[in-house]
C-alpha cells in the first residue's frame, strides 16, 4: 500500500505563491514518480504536471514558467511550487502516484485564488 498526504494549500491573491507538498509513506519506491493534478470549480479533472523517478518534470502548458515540481527523497515528499498564481488555478489539487497495482490519490488539499 502507499499512502500520500498533500499539504500546503490556502486561499491566496492573484500574483501569490504557494508550495504544495506530497508526502509518501508505506511501499514505495524511491526516487517516487509523481503527478499533481487538480479539479477546478467546474469539477473537471486537469493534469498539472509530474516527475518521474529519473527526476524529469513536465508540465501542462498554463503553468509552465509558474510551477515547479521538486522532490525530497530523504523526506519522501515532492513538492509543487506555484508563484504567480491566477485565479483559474484554484481547485483541489491531487498527487498520485502510479504502481502495477493501481493509481494512488491523497486526499487534496484546498487553493483559492482570489483577491
Amino acid at each position: 500500500q502507499v499512502q500520500l498526504r498533500e499539504s500546503g494549500g490556502g486561499l491566496v491573491q492573484p500574483g501569490e505563491s504557494l508550495r504544495l507538498a506530497c508526502a509518501a509513506s508505506g511501499v514505495i519506491t524511491i526516487p517516487l514518480s509523481v503527478a499533481w493534478y487538480r479539479r477546478g470549480v467546474d469539477k473537471t479533472r486537469e493534469w498539472v504536471g509530474g516527475i518521474t523517478t529519473g527526476g524529469t518534470t513536465d508540465y501542462e502548458d498554463s503553468v509552465k514558467g509558474r510551477f515547479t515540481i521538486s522532490r525530497d527523497n530523504a523526506k519522501n515528499t515532492i513538492y509543487l511550487q506555484m508563484n504567480n498564481l491566477k485565479p483559474e488555478d484554484t481547485g483541489v489539487y491531487y498527487c498520485g502516484h502510479t504502481r502495477d497495482d493501481g493509481v494512488y490519490w491523497g486526499q487534496g488539499t484546498q487553493v483559492t485564488v482570489s483577491s
